[in-house]
């Protein structure tokens, strides 16, 4: 049996709450499009558990389909 879990998608405000970084950083980045996230309208999405992998690493992380 195959499971796909749901990834926790956080605002961008709840992201710099969460990590510490400023909104605007945040916001930096998903624009040059170095951490995984989506736009919806004008709210970007961030990827968490990526978001955090990022952080340790400082490479964005992409899966490969």
């Amino acid at each position: 049996m195959i499971t796909d879990t749901i990834p926790e998608m956080l605002t961008i405000k709840e992201t710099a709450e969460r990590s510490g970084l400023s909104y605007d950083s945040i916001r930096k980045r998903c624009l040059r499009g170095e951490i995984v996230c989506i736009r919806n309208g004008r709210k970007f999405f961030v990827n968490w558990e990526k978001f955090v992998e990022y952080l340790n690493t400082g490479i964005t992380v992409t899966d490969n389909i």
